[in-house]
Order: C-alpha cells, then sequence, then structure tokens
C-alpha cells in the first residue's frame, strides 16, 4: 500500500523525524499534535483550555491541507499530564464534534513532547 505524505505550512515544522499525516489508503492518520504556535515553533503559553484549543487549530489545519475536517475523524487519542484536566479538555474537543462522535481514548501520561499539557492525534476518512 502506497503512503502519501500530508504536511502544510500553517502549523509549526515537526520536533522530530515524522509527518504532520500519513495517507494509507482511505485512511489519514495525523500524528500527535501539542500546541505548538505556528509562527514561533515554541509550545504557547496556558492552560489545557488554551493549548487543547491550538492543538484543534493546527490539527484542523493539516486536516485541510488533506482536504478533511473534523467531520472525518473517526477515532481520537488524547493524552493528558494532568486527569484532574479532563473536564476543561474535554469542553473544547466537544465544540469541535457533533453526533455521532468519533471514538475516543484518553490517557494519563507522565510527561508530553517540550511540557505540553495534552497531546492529541487522529484518525479521519
Amino acid at each position: 500500500m502506497t503512503r502519501r505524505i500530508v504536511s502544510t505550512d500553517k502549523i509549526a515544522p515537526s520536533v522530530g523525524p515524522f509527518a504532520a499525516a500519513v495517507w494509507s489508503g482511505e485512511f489519514l492518520f495525523l500524528s500527535g499534535q501539542v500546541a505548538l504556535d505556528p509562527r514561533t515553533g515554541k509550545l504557547i503559553e496556558g492552560d489545557v483550555t488554551a493549548q487543547t484549543e491550538q492543538v484543534f487549530r493546527n490539527a484542523g489545519e493539516v486536516l485541510a491541507a488533506a482536504g478533511k475536517g473534523f467531520a472525518d475523524v473517526v477515532k481520537a487519542n488524547v493524552f493528558l499530564t494532568d486527569m484532574a484536566n479532563f473536564a476543561a479538555m474535554n469542553a473544547v474537543y466537544g465544540k469541535h464534534f457533533d453526533a455521532p462522535y468519533p471514538a475516543r481514548t484518553t490517557i494519563g501520561v507522565a510527561a508530553l513532547p517540550l511540557g505540553a499539557a495534552v497531546e492529541i492525534e487522529f484518525l479521519a476518512r
């Protein structure tokens, strides 16, 4: 199966050797996004609400570069460094999806790249 890379200059460059997204067949796999400012390439200031909003802005740009949107997302994996932030993350997350909602997993982790409070990866079709 052929993989097709998706890239956009509307998000910060990757901080490692990975693509923003990859098409594999009819599925689009987005790499996990943290709240990087596209202008500076640095983690934004702010709490988990602000970071989650930036994650969605970044992921939205990647989806758009592939001709997709949040309505095409079928699965999301959310990583939080503090599960006490679940409700705040969930409030932002809920603004971006309508029923029927994508499947989702939320996992508490010890740390995320660049000291981020939240990272989200998406699978779209």
